[in-house]
């Protein structure tokens, strides 16, 4: 367990960039002194800050005139593709953490080597202050063209279960609850990268990591799944290095969320090295990568759903699927099985690419949205024994529950989506969608009776005014009618964020 220390003081969102200037994240007087905008945690590492940076001393400064401005020249690249692909590794290491949570357990494979720096002299700058003209270069950039070719023998084909169509079933919307009432907001802790409290690059090598996906595999332990993540060749800002996961699982058993989230463990497949549990083939315009998009436990079974991201697109916030899929792990989340027929194919714009999955009562519900970041919310359930059989499957359809029409699937919420988490809170009876509207910049909250609707006006969680360039918003199952807990992913930092908001 690692003992937790730093926060940003409870304040509205509103003034959290001006609370983290004036206060740091508690750090201690050594990082007051050289930067109180950077978080500092236990061991004296320092941070990242998701929050809007603070003015600097004597005005804005320009940023400065890079020496090369590349133009990127695509040209094809032809890319033999085995089909099947390779025998997926399934090899697990247990974990062998030292009691004292700032010892390093792999120095040898975390720690950086400092390379010799050049002397400043006679190659150095000139110091004169003339402006500086760039120069233009051509960057070619292969772009892919996978070409598929004969393969090994794959995985061993699932038997495809029994068509089984539930019968359509009218249904009805409940009324309307007001708009969710939220007051404070605030950063509750730094859970991934560099300076966190879980020291997450030292322990697993996942220096640079977003989402956060949280759900109860048993009573007092959840799991949480990270999408693409990157080990100590990240560098900040966005998504890139060598050592790339598409998806890593951390477990937890910390139940005060108030001073962050201990992550006690995560699978690994080498020594301090987090495991990637749903492949990828990680070939462009293919199969780029996997990326889970909501969690959940039926008896002893996890289930991810997730999705298989083709291509990401030139337009930032967008990115293309092959499909929407649903994997299951029978030993707590160490491995996994991709079901070969539990998917949706993105055929012309499928709304169930992007998928948030909520177990309750007799049946699992299954909120989702198309590829990329334009599309809107659409609503569908499937008997608990049923979840791998996609004919099982009923869509809300204009007050209908209609079996194999996921394309007729009625949007529940007005407006466009993307990130999507629901919880069914026990406490209050209500259901709670937290989601990002892009158009917006902000993550909001909305509640309702039933997973139908009508759903409420949506509230602000996160707004990208306070912080820039926010993503994700994942909710916390052990939250409260009276304390939200989700995470918050930030694209420069790239790494994941407790927040907590306060419920009136």
């Amino acid at each position: 367990m690692v003992e937790k220390s730093w926060s940003v003081a409870g304040a509205p969102l509103c003034v959290a960039a001006v609370v983290a200037a004036t206060i740091g994240f508690s750090a201690g007087p050594a990082a007051a002194e050289t930067n109180s905008w950077l978080p500092v945690n236990i061991c004296g590492e320092t941070g990242f800050n998701p929050a809007k940076e603070p003015p600097t001393p004597g005005g804005p400064l320009l940023p400065p005139i890079p020496p090369t401005i590349a133009i990127p020249i695509p040209y094809p690249d032809f890319v033999p593709v085995p089909v099947p692909g390779p025998t997926v590794d399934q090899t697990r290491v247990a974990q062998d953490l030292p009691a004292d949570p700032c010892a390093d357990p792999c120095p040898d494979l975390t720690d950086e080597i400092e390379e010799p720096q050049p002397e400043v002299g006679s190659s150095g700058s000139s110091g004169s202050s003339a402006l500086h003209i760039p120069k233009i270069e051509i960057d070619p950039r292969p772009e892919t063209i996978p070409i598929p070719v004969p393969g090994g023998p794959g995985p061993a084909p699932q038997p495809a279960p029994p068509v089984q169509i539930n019968p359509a079933e009218r249904g009805s919307l409940t009324e309307a609850l007001g708009t969710p009432a939220v007051g404070d907001v605030r950063l509750v802790s730094q859970l991934t990268g560099h300076g966190s409290d879980n020291r997450t690059d030292k322990r697993w090598q996942v220096d640079g990591t977003d989402l956060g996906i949280i759900w109860e595999t048993k009573p007092g332990e959840v799991a949480i799944a990270f999408g693409d993540t990157f080990g100590k060749d990240w560098n900040p800002p966005g998504a890139f290095g060598e050592d790339w996961r598409s998806n890593v699982l951390g477990h937890s058993t910390d139940t005060d969320l108030s001073d962050g989230m201990t992550i006690d463990s995560m699978v690994q497949d080498s020594r301090c090295h987090a495991a990637e549990i749903i492949d990828s083939r990680h070939i462009p315009n293919f199969e780029t990568t996997t990326i889970p998009t909501s969690g959940f436990t039926i008896g002893n079974r996890q289930f991810l759903s997730y999705m298989s991201v083709k291509r990401w697109s030139v337009v930032p916030g967008m990115w293309y699927t092959n499909y929407g899929g649903i994997a299951y792990s029978d030993d707590n989340g160490q491995t996994w099985t991709k079901d070969q027929h539990a998917k949706w194919h993105n055929i012309f714009g499928a709304r169930f690419q992007v998928s948030a999955m909520v177990p309750h009562g007799d049946y699992v519900y299954m909120f989702g949205t198309p590829n990329g970041r334009i599309g809107t919310i659409g609503l569908a359930r499937v008997p608990v024994d049923q979840v791998l059989n996609t004919t099982s499957y009923q869509y809300w359809s204009n007050g209908t529950w209609t079996p194999v029409s996921e394309h007729l699937a009625t949007p529940i919420v007005g407006g466009v989506a993307s990130e999507l988490s629901v919880r069914y809170d026990t406490g209050t009876g209500t259901w709670l969608m937290s989601y990002l509207e892009p158009i917006g910049g902000r993550i909001i909250l909305r509640q309702s009776s039933s997973p139908q609707g009508v759903w409420s006006g949506g509230a602000t969680l996160v707004d990208t005014t306070d912080y820039p360039k926010a993503y994700g918003g994942f909710i916390h199952p052990w939250s409260t009618g009276k304390d939200l807990y989700f995470t918050m992913s930030e694209w420069d930092s790239y790494n994941v964020y407790l927040m907590h908001a306060s419920l009136r």
